[in-house]
């Protein structure tokens, strides 16, 4: 019996064994002493990012150094996302990049909890200073943004956020370069791999009911 699958199809049943393969090079690398086995884990780590390149606009040398330089035992990375509401409309950042729309947020750096970081976060975007509220939800980047594939694994923190003071600092133009308040019919276009639209949706469900439990995957 032959099997037919199209290009897509093919690359999503690879992406996790893809994945799998990194991690498992990554903290292979990071515990044996053996100087084969380590030889062994590099070779597969190289493989996966080879295979990581044939998808991506990224040369394999670009991947080759981004994987390399996350060491120690493979773990998700952690991206925290701002929702803050203004008469139930909800403010988006205009990434740089690529013109696109978010909410604001991005990688949790070290020393700060969660909350710190989306707080921080949203004052370099935005230059408004804000508390957080609630969590909204804990979700697998792989599973709820298949639209942009990033290496590594993500997890994807959502938080419903209030203005706390009329003051204001410049933001980032370095990385943001607009941001505004939109209804939920008039949402821009998305930088998916950023924000979606579910996400965006949800965050307007828990403005709404706010008794609601955070959701994770």
């Amino acid at each position: 019996m032959v099997l037919w699958f199209t290009e897509n199809t093919v690359w999503r049943l690879m992406i996790k064994e893809v994945t799998e393969l990194q991690a498992l090079a990554q903290s292979g690398l990071a515990y044996c002493a053996d100087e084969f086995d380590i030889k062994r884990y590099q070779r597969i780590l190289e493989i996966s990012a080879v295979l990581l390149a044939l998808k991506s606009e990224h040369s394999y040398k670009d991947i080759i150094e981004w994987i390399e330089s996350d060491t120690g035992y493979c773990t998700p990375k952690v991206d925290t996302r701002g929702a803050i509401f203004k008469q139930e409309q909800i403010l988006l950042v205009q990434e740089k990049s690529n013109g696109l729309w978010s909410l604001p947020g991005g990688w949790a750096d070290v020393n700060l909890s969660p909350s710190e970081n989306i707080i921080k976060e949203i004052r370099e975007e935005t230059g408004l200073h804000c508390t957080v509220s609630k969590l909204v939800g804990v979700f697998d980047k792989r599973k709820n943004n298949p639209e942009e594939i990033k290496w590594p694994h993500v997890y994807k923190l959502f938080f419903l956020c209030e203005i706390k003071s009329s003051q204001k600092d410049p933001f980032d133009y370095n990385e943001i370069s607009d941001f505004c308040f939109f209804d939920l019919t008039q949402i821009p276009p998305l930088s998916i791999g950023r924000t979606n639209r579910q996400q965006i949706e949800l965050c307007f469900k828990h403005l709404k009911n706010p008794g609601l439990t955070a959701e994770f995957d």
